[in-house]
């Protein structure tokens, strides 16, 4: 292995790289504005090259322990999981689908080396697209309430250590400390992003087969356009006045009835006759009721009275109520 004192050491990259992210993570500006996407593609570039540094100087080793990693070295880790955040910032719509790839590559690069050295204790995710059932959601649903849990309690120690290691009042136990929990908390931010990134990739290659195959339009029936029209009372005043305006054509009323006919749009066309007939039936039979209950009713009256002016006749003598001719 190569120190950095034989090369030149990359520590501003790394650091530079690591203080844009911080700044496009919490700023308020836009995403998609030129500004910011100008730096992160900064970000990016300084995080690529520091990373190819620390491939020539072959820094990391499968044989190695995580005791035997100077603390100096241990951010370095940090490489490939800042680089997956930074790449996931872009906000190209085209490359959408390329970029998340790209990301969740870094991604798994940072989780696999942090299991060859046992930093933390969690389960690779798998690979993109694998199938899942009800158990399984189940189990990441309570894994990513865990991560969340874990990733506030390291929040809160790293922002009292911050301080110190920033000011260099840090010793080499409290600047190791400070780098393994980002590295515990940065593997939590990791397996969130892969578990949103498969979800997207699942929706963008859904989105790409609709736009292959674009739904077609139902063909609606075409209609001849109404042309209008002004009706007159008889074919001579057709010739006669004409409509007034010679652009118009003109039709008479029963050109109009015999159009309409043909068409079956008259009032009374599509009821069968016997229908109407009966109809007309049951009116007359309705009126003749109504005639004889009347005429019952006029009987009845007509009765009644008279027998009221008998009777009244039988107690009152002719002449009764007559006050004329009295004396």
């Amino acid at each position: 292995r190569v120190s950095w004192d034989r090369l030149q050491p990359p520590p501003n990259l790394l650091d530079r790289g690591w203080k844009i992210f911080e700044e496009v993570d919490s700023t308020n500006e836009p995403l998609g504005s030129n500004s910011i996407q100008v730096r992160v593609k900064r970000g990016v570039d300084v995080l690529e090259e520091a990373s190819r540094m620390v491939a020539q100087l072959d820094l990391f080793s499968r044989n190695e322990e995580l005791e035997e990693i100077a603390t100096a070295d241990l951010k370095y880790l940090l490489l490939p999981a800042l680089l997956g955040a930074l790449i996931m910032k872009q906000t190209s719509r085209d490359k959408r689908l390329e970029i998340v790839q790209t990301a969740r590559d870094y991604f798994m690069d940072f989780l696999r080396r942090c299991r060859e050295y046992n930093i933390s204790q969690f389960k690779l995710p798998n690979p993109t697209n694998a199938n899942t059932n009800l158990v399984s959601m189940g189990a990441q649903r309570q894994a990513k309430i865990e991560r969340y849990r874990q990733k506030k309690l390291l929040e809160a120690r790293l922002s009292d250590m911050r301080r110190a290691v920033d000011s260099g009042q840090a010793d080499d136990e409290v600047s190791r400390d400070f780098y393994l929990l980002n590295v515990q908390r940065w593997i939590t931010v990791c397996l969130e992003e892969i578990e949103s990134i498969d979800q997207e990739v699942e929706i963008l290659g859904k989105m790409d087969v609709l736009r292959q195959c674009p739904v077609k339009q139902p063909i609606r029936p075409s209609h001849h356009p109404i042309k209008p029209f002004i009706l007159t009372k008889d074919a001579v005043q057709a010739q006669v006045f004409g409509a007034g305006y010679p652009s118009l054509p003109t039709m008479t009323v029963d050109d109009w009835y015999e159009q309409h006919r043909k068409h079956g749009a008259l009032p009374d066309q599509g009821i069968p006759r016997k229908v109407a007939a009966k109809e007309d039936t049951d009116v007359q039979e309705m009126e003749e009721e109504e005639k004889e209950k009347k005429a019952e009713n006029d009987d009845e009256e007509s009765l009644l009275k008279a027998r009221n002016w008998d009777d009244w006749k039988d107690t009152h003598r002719k002449g009764y109520g007559n006050r004329q001719n009295m004396g």
